[in-house]
């Protein structure tokens, strides 16, 4: 696990100042070494974060054996002993079976001597990878299939590339535009992240997940290498039994692989179904007791700390917990808003950072238990969208919303989440950005300034037609399948997967997604949606699975989510945000918003609609930092 940067530019466009302040502020992915390679067009930084083979032998940038290619790599490509066992296999006797480290590092760079780009296909793993070819001058990126591990790319008309693991080291370059994309604002405000391919600025963007970036001196070409919704057939499992062991194995020996590390490890214990699962099943495969982390709130409302110490206790784990005051939480504000580096609203985050910088200070490694409520339907989310296509909901869908508006702020909730324009609305981004509390089109249009309304106009019909060819050919598909798809390619990856690789980043420490192994997303894909919520109960496999290792009583319960109390606190200790971000002189000096509409919806939530608290954050969001950035 490490921080990556570089640039690709004929004519010396970067500096080394450039690279070098980039570095800087990747440190925190890499206190444990670095280094930087440069040759004409080329300079490759690296920080390093010593999780396998810690010799200084592994250390990067790479170069292969015959000195014609250089890696630099951020992540973790857990077959690697499979791999590597292969290529000695297959090329006995020469070079190529011949290897001077024990890292994964030189397995990634000897499969791409051997196969090229088609090389990916062969990784079960996260990462973001940077191979230069100094032959033929071309440098290669290369984003995981899930996108778990980050990658951000700048480019500009006269071909300068510039890539880094986070966007912080690529606004660090003096000569980076930084010219912000107003576009991604009405995505921010819709879904709480910025979705790929987008950042805050016009030219700089994430690489999708799946993807490898060719550049040469004639240019950029971008592929896929895999891409979720070319998994989806019609072919699906719906033998209990059948998915229940395939479930168990891949599931089994995609934590022990995970496992593999030369430093300690721990896991992320929340007390829910995925973390439990995935803590069962490492304690199988440890020596002595596996360390488990889990943070908890003196508001019971908000308090999983129990759940997991139940779990922890009965699985017999060394387990390490943390309440959360309100005063932590305070203390930590202004660094969550700075770690994202672009406006981003999910605030269980700040929990995330706190139990990353608990398990810090015992280990170097966790697992934690992402991809679980996407790949088998467990939110919410996914029950709305079977609702919308039923009596009474599919019939009185509009005057149940009319109703909902006059009662109480729960129902007032229900009935944003109610209104939309079936022929203009991609249904499952529609149910994921109300479930959130966020912004529909029409209060936009209602917010913003007049002279943004025409913009905000345009982007609505474009993002409904990006999604509509995203994901063409899948309609007929379950309601709830076309949401998981929607929530895997999006805000599993542009927000969870972002929450967690920046929170334990930030305090040099790596996270592995089990729930995301290649095989276990391709299983899941497989099984019927019928499966997945059966009588009633979402993640049903998982759950029987669980079941196997922790009684039902422990585990068997609503959800919860691992979430602070933000609408008490935004009326309490937190007060001071909406005061400082939201007052008339901020609105007026960004100039988007107009402030009497910010005002009302101020109003409403002090005399009891709490439903808009998580509005009023992403603005608070925003204008902070646009106010800090413009």
């Amino acid at each position: 696990m490490c921080g990556i940067a570089g640039t690709f530019s004929a004519k010396g466009f970067f500096s080394k100042a450039d690279i070098q302040a980039a570095g800087e502020k990747l440190h925190h992915r890499g206190p444990d070494g670095y280094g930087f390679f440069e040759e004409e067009e080329v300079m490759l930084l690296h920080r390093r974060l010593s999780i396998i083979d810690l010799d200084n032998r592994a250390s990067q940038p790479m170069s292969s054996h015959d000195g014609r290619y250089v890696m630099v790599y951020n992540g973790e490509v857990y077959n690697y002993v499979e791999l590597k066992e292969k290529i000695i296999q297959e090329h006995k006797g020469t070079a190529m079976a011949e290897f001077k480290t024990t890292s994964d590092s030189e397995v990634v760079l000897r499969l791409f001597e051997l196969h090229g780009r088609n090389f990916v296909s062969e990784l079960n793993g996260m990462f973001a990878i940077c191979l230069y070819d100094r032959q033929e001058h071309k440098l290669y990126l290369f984003r995981d299939r899930m996108g778990i591990k980050p990658l951000f790319w700048y480019s500009d008309r006269e071909g300068n590339i510039a890539f880094a693991s986070e966007l912080k080291a690529l606004t660090a370059f003096e000569s980076i535009s930084k010219e912000v994309n107003h576009e991604s604002i009405f995505n921010f405000l819709r879904s709480g992240f910025i979705p790929s391919p987008f950042t805050i600025y016009k030219n700089i963007h994430k690489l999708e997940s799946g993807t490898c970036l060719t550049v040469s001196r004639s240019g950029i070409e971008k592929n896929k290498f895999w891409e979720l919704t070319k998994q989806v057939d019609g072919n699906k499992l719906n033998n209990e039994k059948e998915v229940l062991v395939k479930l168990d194995s891949i599931l089994t020996e995609a934590v022990k692989i995970q496992l593999r590390s030369d430093v300690p490890y721990g896991i992320f214990l929340s007390g829910g179904v995925d973390s439990s699962l995935v803590t069962a099943l490492a304690t199988k495969h440890v020596n002595g007791k596996l360390n488990t982390f889990s943070i908890g709130f003196r508001e019971q409302t908000h308090n999983e700390a129990p759940h997991a110490r139940a779990v922890a206790s009965h699985l017999g784990t060394n387990h390490h917990e943390f309440i959360v005051s309100r005063s932590d939480a305070i203390a930590l504000i202004e660094t969550f808003f700075d770690v994202y580096d672009e406006p981003y609203a999910d605030t269980s985050g700040i929990p995330t950072m706190l139990v990353s910088k608990l398990a810090a200070q015992h280990v170097k490694v966790v697992l934690s238990g992402e991809g679980g409520d996407e790949l088998f339907y467990g939110y919410g989310t996914h029950n709305w969208s079977v609702r919308l296509n039923k009596f009474p909901f599919d019939t009185f869908r509009i005057p149940m919303s009319i109703l909902f508006k006059q009662l109480s702020s729960r129902y007032k909730r229900v009935a944003e989440l109610l209104k939309y324009d079936s022929d203009k609305t991609f249904l499952p981004e529609h149910i994921y950005s109300q479930e959130q509390y966020l912004f529909n089109f029409d209060e936009l249009k209602n917010l913003m300034l007049n002279k943004h309304v025409s913009d905000l106009n345009q982007f609505t019909e474009k993002y409904f037609t990006s999604f509509s060819s995203t994901f063409s050919g899948l309609q007929n598909k379950p309601s709830e399948e076309l949401q998981s798809l929607y929530e895997i390619m999006y805000p599993l990856q542009d927000d969870l997967l972002t929450k967690v690789d920046r929170a334990t980043m930030q305090h040099s420490i790596e996270a592995r997604v089990p729930l995301l192994d290649n095989h276990l997303v391709q299983l899941a894909l497989q099984i019927d949606s019928s499966l997945k919520i059966k009588n009633g109960i979402n993640k049903y496999p998982l759950k029987k699975l669980l079941a196997n290792y922790v009684p039902e009583e422990i585990f068997m319960r609503p959800k919860r989510g691992f979430s602070i109390p933000l609408a008490k606190w935004l009326k309490t200790e937190w007060k001071y945000l909406i005061d400082d971000y939201l007052n008339e002189k901020v609105i007026a000096e960004v100039g988007l918003f107009k402030p009497e509409e910010v005002k009302k919806m101020i109003r409403q939530f002090y005399s009891g609609d709490d439903y808009l608290y998580n509005r009023l954050w992403c603005l608070i969001a925003l204008h902070r930092w646009l106010i800090k950035n413009q």
